[in-house]
């Protein structure tokens, strides 16, 4: 159900009317006014309540930014400034400032100024400004659409265009394309109509190294299915146009820069986010993605940085999705470097469950697989952890699976996995973590056992 919106000349209107006709103080109309609009499910966010006769909309120091702002033409140092104040204004959620802002159209103002930018030696100083002030103001859908009816999409790509590959307007632009396109399945859309999938792939084949963080985000949001108003998203069709484009074979050979690189886990996971089918995932290892992988597991297991332990496994974990690499992760020795990351972190269950995940997945609908699983360690290290971490519930749960699909096919496993004990810890599982319930019956069903419901 929509929530009901008030207008801030609305809701003086009503602690005026509380004054004038019904003769309250006025410090009693604002209480009145702000308690009879709760009591109806009004959304007041973004309301300024005043005390009429003690001040007024006006003094409100978000207010008064955007009225300055307003009056301001070619004033660039001030306008620069005003734009870096109304930034920090909102960047606390919790003063309710940005909800303000939007509601008193500093969305459509910021893109106002925006649009009036060229990219020239006397403008360039506010461009970084105003984009960083745009990121921070587009925080819900009201304000993603507002963004929207502003034109802004177009705008801010035409300013990341003409941003001459500077770095600070380059992480500030797609800060922008980032907060728009959350939960807004339209500005995605317009986003790519817009070409700027072909943008970001000429960013990231640029020759400065420099770590523009913010793409990486733009890249996770553009694909991520998160408006709830649509039936059947775009995002994976979006997904395949990046990879034929090239930009998951450009964010593989990011990866090559390895641990040191600041960009490793932002770079995983925008990948992981193009990972959408057997064949990009095919294409990712064939252009080293594994092989760089498996580097990198070993390297964040000796450097201790869980991290990017978790973030590389998650998107291994996506990789081995395909037949084929599920053979080339073995082939590697793979499970033998999970395993050890494994005993490396062994007081972590989040890396814990992101190997256990991986091994599952290499292990289903094979038994060679399983059984160099089971060679490798993978029975000790779910017996282990197990015991290790009870209340673990999702790391229990992956153990339950990567049993099942290290069991189900292989006599072998079966034995040597009862022998160790395994049933009485997923029994265990089963009694105290709701989430393991299924898996846990399936791993007992595979492990042979009669009772497995029970």
């Amino acid at each position: 159900m929509a929530t009901r919106a008030i207008s801030q000349e609305a809701f003086d209107d009503l602690v005026r009317e509380n004054v004038e006709d019904l003769g309250m103080e006025p410090s009693e109309a604002l209480e009145d006014a702000l308690y009879t609009l709760k009591l109806q499910g009004v959304d007041l966010s973004g309301i300024i309540t005043c005390v009429p006769g003690e001040s007024s909309v006006k003094d409100n120091p978000v207010i008064a930014c955007l009225d300055r702002l307003k009056e301001l033409d070619d004033e660039f140092d001030e306008i620069s400034s005003l734009l870096v104040k109304l930034n920090e204004l909102c960047s606390g959620q919790e003063s309710g400032n940005v909800a303000i802002a939007t509601k008193h159209g500093a969305v459509e103002l910021t893109c106002s100024i925006c649009s009036k930018i060229k990219i020239d030696s006397r403008s360039n100083a506010i461009v970084v400004p105003c984009l960083k002030a745009l990121a921070v103001l587009i925080h819900d859908i009201q304000s993603t659409e507002a963004f929207r009816n502003a034109s802004g999409p177009r705008i801010v790509v035409d300013l990341i265009r003409d941003s001459g590959f500077d770095s600070d307007s380059l992480d500030a632009g797609f800060a922008v394309v980032a907060a728009a396109a959350t939960g807004n399945e339209v500005v995605k859309e317009i986003f790519m109509e817009l070409k700027v999938d072909e943008l970001i792939l000429k960013v990231l084949n640029r020759e400065s190294k420099v770590t523009i963080r913010a793409l990486y985000d733009a890249i996770r949001v553009l694909l991520t299915p998160d408006d709830n108003r649509v039936v059947a998203s775009q995002v994976y069709g979006y997904a395949r146009t990046f990879a034929k484009l090239g930009i998951a074979k450009a964010l593989t050979e990011a990866l090559q820069e390895g641990i040191g690189s600041d960009s490793l886990v932002s770079a995983s996971i925008a990948l992981k986010s193009i990972a959408v089918n057997d064949e990009i995932c095919k294409s990712i290892a064939e252009s080293g993605g594994i092989d760089t992988l498996l580097r990198c597991i070993d390297d964040s297991g000796e450097q201790g940085n869980n991290t990017a332990a978790k973030t590389c496994c998650s998107l291994l974990s996506k990789l081995a999705g395909s037949d084929s690499n599920k053979s080339t992760i073995v082939e590697k020795r793979g499970v033998d470097k999970l395993i050890k990351l494994a005993q490396r972190f062994s007081d972590d269950p989040l890396v814990i469950q992101e190997v256990m995940s991986i091994i599952s997945i290499i292990c289903l609908r094979s038994p060679d697989h399983a059984a160099s699983a089971i060679e490798a360690g993978a029975g000790d290290l779910a017996i282990q952890a197990m015991k290790r971490f009870p209340a673990a519930a999702q790391m229990q749960r992956n153990a339950c699976n990567m049993i099942r699909n290290i069991a189900v096919r292989n006599a072998e496993n079966r034995k040597i996995l009862l022998a160790n004990g395994i049933e009485k810890l997923i029994r265990n599982a089963k009694a105290n973590n709701e989430i393991c319930r299924a898996s846990a019956t399936d791993a007992l069903r595979d492990l042979g056992l009669d009772n497995y419901n029970s």
